[in-house]
């Protein structure tokens, strides 16, 4: 489903966005000091699914790797991908456990 889609950092409304099917999923975020909070997770209902979620978590922690950034993940359901990736824990700040 993402194999096609393009995510992009729209960091004049300060989001990753994915469009699928003519639909939006995005991540809202504020970046500070070296660290992005996390803060929101929409994926539209036509698209949503545990896959779809994964995978746009997937390329967004990627891209967030890439650029050598710590993670503070504010919305739930971001901290429970961190819990079952374990491989992302690294990009915690300092005092920050999930």
């Amino acid at each position: 489903m993402i194999d096609a889609a393009e995510l992009i950092d729209n960091d004049f409304l300060r989001q990753f966005e994915l469009k699928v099917d003519s639909k939006l999923a995005k991540i809202e975020y504020a970046l500070q000091d070296r660290k992005i909070f996390l803060t929101k997770l929409i994926i539209p209902d036509g698209i949503k699914s545990e896959d779809f979620e994964e995978e746009f978590l997937t390329l967004v922690f990627e891209n967030i790797a890439e650029r050598n950034i710590s993670v503070v993940p504010t919305s739930p359901e971001i901290a429970k991908f961190i819990r079952r990736h374990r491989k992302y824990k690294k990009m915690l700040p300092v005092g920050i456990r999930i």
